[in-house]
């Protein structure tokens, strides 16, 4: 078992990155000393791991919730049956709610505890890849807003994750893909010498082998956990960890949140935010193309044509990092090392945009 901690101060937490945790009851002794439980869940993953998560919680008086499975569902409504359920089991300050899942359930959960009686704690459990290295990370919750991707949320940091690998292997392979699109984000934002080891490692990763899978997800841990200590609120350096993400939740909200899975329009993202570090003369096309190969080797889209280029821009308008009215994005200023620019020559923006986009 693999440990790492967010170090916050009095919100630091530990991530436990492991096989087999789902059941570890004193683990979950350790994380979660409060004695009523709501898990939230969805359907899928309630009948793959909740047994065994109802083990690890052991004598607790533990209530179950199930929302919809998908992004579409991440939305106030959903939101309120969670609250319908806290209440309806008579829950207090001092419960807690497990999110067992991936993005959208850790989002909604967390959302939830944020607001629940003024805060609640909770913990999160993420089962999909891109929740392990990203989302259940850092204490980002919320919901979704037909004007744009998660527009309604709070900062609210989790007692912990709990990251079981062995979760991993129920994974769909397209959610499997998906979640690696973020996995190589962090080799590009941060370490090169990671993107190298992703580039070497890449069939090991798609066929799931474990030793493989803890360290991507231990790596992509570590450079998210150093990134939020330094800046919990995303006041400067934390919106580096949105690369790709402008223009990925453009291609989301442009499309209803039902035809691409997150990790998807963040691998259109990735190389949409690398082609246009390289008009600005910040990557070579050499550059550019690598990130490429290994977006397609890992089985990602490279192009979102039928989006738009205007209605991707429409959605990139709505972006929380607009300031002062000016549209900011994260760039590379080469491989292994992102920033952030207000400054992008609205010309070559545009270009970028139809080339991956369309008309």
């Amino acid at each position: 078992m693999q440990h790492l901690s967010i170090d916050l101060g009095t919100r630091s937490y530990p991530i436990y990155i492991g096989a087999g945790l789902l059941a570890d009851r004193a683990l979950l002794e350790r994380l979660l000393p409060q004695r009523n439980v709501l898990v939230v869940t969805n359907d899928t993953i309630a009948r793959l791991h909740l047994p065994a998560l109802l083990r690890g919680l052991g004598d607790r008086s533990v209530t179950t919730h199930s929302i919809p499975d998908g992004e579409a569902f991440k939305t106030l409504d959903t939101l309120d049956t969670i609250f319908d359920a806290l209440a309806a089991a008579k829950l207090h300050r001092d419960a807690a709610i497990v999110a067992l899942g991936g993005g959208v359930v850790g989002d909604v959960a967390g959302f939830a505890a944020a607001c629940y009686q003024r805060g609640i704690a909770y913990l999160q459990v993420p089962t999909t890849l891109l929740a392990q290295v990203d989302s259940a990370v850092g204490g980002k919750t919320g919901v979704n807003h037909p004007a744009g991707k998660n527009l309604i949320g709070a900062f609210h940091q989790p007692s912990g994750v709990l990251a079981d690998i062995a979760t991993l292997r129920t994974l769909p392979p397209r959610e499997l893909r998906a979640g690696l699109a973020e996995v190589i984000k962090y080799g590009l934002l941060g370490d090169v010498a990671f993107l190298d080891w992703l580039e070497h490692s890449l069939d090991q990763l798609l066929a799931c082998d474990e030793a493989a899978l803890e360290f991507a997800v231990r790596r992509s841990c570590e450079i998210k956990a150093r990134i939020v200590a330094a800046d919990e609120r995303e006041h400067g350096q934390r919106a580096l960890l949105n690369l790709g993400h402008t223009f990925g939740h453009a291609i989301e909200s442009a499309t209803g949140y039902h035809e691409w899975l997150h990790g998807e329009a963040v691998a259109v993202g990735l190389l949409m935010a690398a082609d246009l570090s390289s008009r600005l003369g910040w990557l070579t096309a050499g550059d550019v193309g690598r990130v490429k190969s290994l977006l397609e080797r890992a089985g990602l889209p490279t192009s979102a044509a039928r989006v738009g280029a205007a209605r991707m821009l429409e959605f990139m308008t709505m972006d929380k990092k607009v300031q002062d009215g000016r549209l900011r994005l994260v760039l590379l200023s080469r491989l292994g090392e992102a920033s952030l620019r207000s400054d992008v020559d609205a010309t070559k923006l545009h270009a970028t945009l139809q080339q991956f986009a369309g008309p």
